[in-house]
């Protein structure tokens, strides 16, 4: 346990000056003026001292010792100011550098995590857990170079200095803060710390149930479950609640063990020092060095152990950042990955065996298919069969066990998947919009569009039906995940975007199940113009969108149980495809239906 924590914490410290090395010049101004800025801070206390010297032994008719040293002590107040405010405002660029470093480089790395990372994960944990991470740097790095370093410097030299001149006030300063630090940083680390990573887990719990029910709202509100809702957050909020009590309380019970530790060193250190004075090794101006020293040492510590305090949650914080960076990407690129180059479309599924993480069996076992170029394939099966699967091979969602997948020819393994993915359009049965405007929705695929094609694109899908009612047209904002439009107006947009995106290989999953009958034709006479000389994938439920394709695939269990045209497998009396449609149209429709 103890040696997981070290690596932890060493972890960090690699991590924390990965980001601060960012920009080594700024670290190292940082570092050299809060050194100077510190030891000018201990200096101070002695020029007091100095000053009451100067007054106590001085005569007033010759005053120039006490003006010299009233100079030299707000002389040493003023640069200490400055040279304070400098490191602010060097730190300030030093950490809004390495933080945006930070964000941008969790960001891109969660961004690259397989789709099934992402099915198992709450978006709005990640989010919590991005954000904290970048806020616990910051928190890290002020601790330090405005708390922890400073202190060590501080606490250093008054003990050298007091060994020099009084080694017993120096032995008795020494042992005091000793104690001091061994108790306080014991307590933070092995009885406050527990508490607070319990706190901080239950807080990403909380984060992430408010996120779910926020994102599901339309359900919620479709079956009324909003008091269902408030009780599972309520829930989770007790708990959050619980373990942060907890954790400020044993908080605050080591803020009273300070307070009573501080109290000890001020009176042994004052005690030693009038001791010293009755001895006649110390002058009133000492005592006034030692007075001011103490508070000045008292106010490092009690910080100290604040900052250790402070430390400890951004430690865990980071951690979760850390994770993220250190998981390996599940679907990577390899590294000599070439760029993918469809001219034709000819898609081979050469002996594929594939199987989910956790399954008993492969969904599919030395699976081979040709799917010829620009040919349009529905893919029909019940739910589970492996159609949704079999596109998402394609799109190298996940990568396969063993086997190839070819595209013209090429290993989809072997080659980028941004180049992959970048030439096969999707319209999905439920469109993913962002919350950006309607233009920037449907040029998503192809940001460099210009306004005329996004706008013949749209009118192609028939959405420039319902643009013209909205406020600001191809300028509104659509909500968050499309929310404030349809489902049929959703997955328009969805068709505009797979229309300008223009790519070779088309995938249509069910993309006219949430449309109006009127609706429906339109769009099918746009999809017809879409697919022509494109490669096209229809996983289809509704048969009737499918019937008058090159080709049905009929999948069970990840099998191909079927193949042929729809009048093919419809004269078939006990096909499975058949079947499918005796259940959908009647069987006393199938003799028509397979003319």
């Amino acid at each position: 346990m103890a040696q997981a924590k070290r690596e932890k914490y060493v972890r960090v410290m690699r991590f924390v000056t990965h980001y601060w090395m960012r920009a080594p010049g700024l670290f190292l101004a940082v570092a050299v003026s809060r050194i100077l800025s510190t030891l000018i801070d201990v200096s101070v206390p002695w020029a007091s001292g100095a000053l009451v010297d100067a007054v106590s032994l001085g005569e007033r008719d010759a005053p120039g010792p006490a003006i010299n040293a009233l100079v030299i002590f707000v002389g040493l107040a003023v640069l200490f100011q400055i040279s304070r405010q400098c490191v602010t405002f060097l730190l300030n660029r030093m950490s809004a550098r390495a933080i945006t470093a930070i964000g941008r480089d969790a960001f891109s790395k969660v961004q690259r995590f397989s789709a099934e990372w992402h099915a198992n994960s709450f978006a709005g944990a990640t989010v919590r857990k991005i954000t904290r991470g970048m806020n616990a740097f910051d928190t890290f790095t002020d601790t330090l170079v405005f708390g922890l370093v400073p202190a060590i410097v501080v606490l250093i030299g008054v003990t050298t200095i007091f060994a020099w001149r009084w080694p017993l006030l120096g032995l008795v300063v020494s042992v005091c803060i000793v104690i001091y630090l061994v108790a306080t940083i014991a307590v933070s680390v092995y009885w406050i710390r527990p508490a607070n990573i319990i706190a901080r887990e239950w807080d990403s719990r909380m984060s992430g149930t408010i996120a779910d029910s926020i994102s599901g709202n339309q359900a919620v509100k479709s079956f009324a479950a909003e008091l269902r809702e408030d009780k599972l957050f309520a829930d989770v909020a007790s708990k959050w609640e619980r373990a942060s009590i907890l954790w400020w309380d044993r908080s605050a019970w080591n803020g009273l063990l300070q307070a009573i530790l501080l109290m000890v060193l001020q009176a042994s250190m004052l005690g030693t020092g009038l001791w010293l004075w009755t001895q006649q090794r110390a002058t009133p101006g000492d005592i006034a060095s030692l007075i001011a020293t103490q508070f000045l040492i008292s106010g490092y510590l009690r910080d100290i152990s604040q900052h250790v305090r402070s430390v400890q949650p951004t430690v865990n914080d980071m951690d979760d950042v850390l994770e993220f960076r250190d998981t390996k990407v599940q679907i990577a690129d390899k590294p000599q990955s070439s760029a993918l180059e469809i001219k034709a479309g000819h898609i081979r599924f050469d002996h594929v065996t594939f199987r989910y993480a956790g399954a008993a069996q492969p969904l599919y076992e030395n699976f081979t298919l040709d799917i010829e170029p620009g040919q349009k394939v529905g893919l029909v099966g019940a739910s589970g069969a492996g159609k949704s699967t079999f596109v998402k091979l394609i799109q190298r969602l996940y990568d396969v066990d063993q086997g190839r997948i070819l595209i013209d020819g090429q290993n989809i393994a072997e080659v980028t998947q941004a180049s992959l993915r970048s030439q096969i359009g999707l319209v999905p049965q439920e469109p993913v919009l962002f919350h950006r405007s309607l233009a920037d929705n449907i040029a998503y695929g192809r940001p460099d569009a210009s306004q005329d094609e996004i706008i013949a694109a749209a009118r192609h899908a028939h959405v420039d039906e319902f643009v013209k009612a909205l406020p600001k047209g191809y300028a509104t904002l659509v909500g968050e995940r499309g929310i404030k439009l349809s489902g049929g107006e959703r997955q328009r947009v969805a068709i505009a975007r797979a229309l300008l995106s223009n790519t070779p290989v088309l995938i249509l999953d069910e993309a006219t199940s949430s449309l109006d009958s009127l609706s429906e034709r339109y769009i099918r006479e746009a999809m017809e113009g879409l697919m022509e000389k494109r490669t096209t994938l229809v996983i289809a439920h509704r048969l009737s969108t499918i019937q008058r394709l090159d080709r049905i695939l009929v999948f069970e269990h990840g099998r191909i149980v079927e193949d042929g045209t729809h009048a093919e497998l419809a004269r078939r009396p006990n096909g499975v495809y058949r079947h499918l449609l005796e259940t959908q149209v009647g069987s006393t429709l199938i003799s028509d239906a397979a003319e």
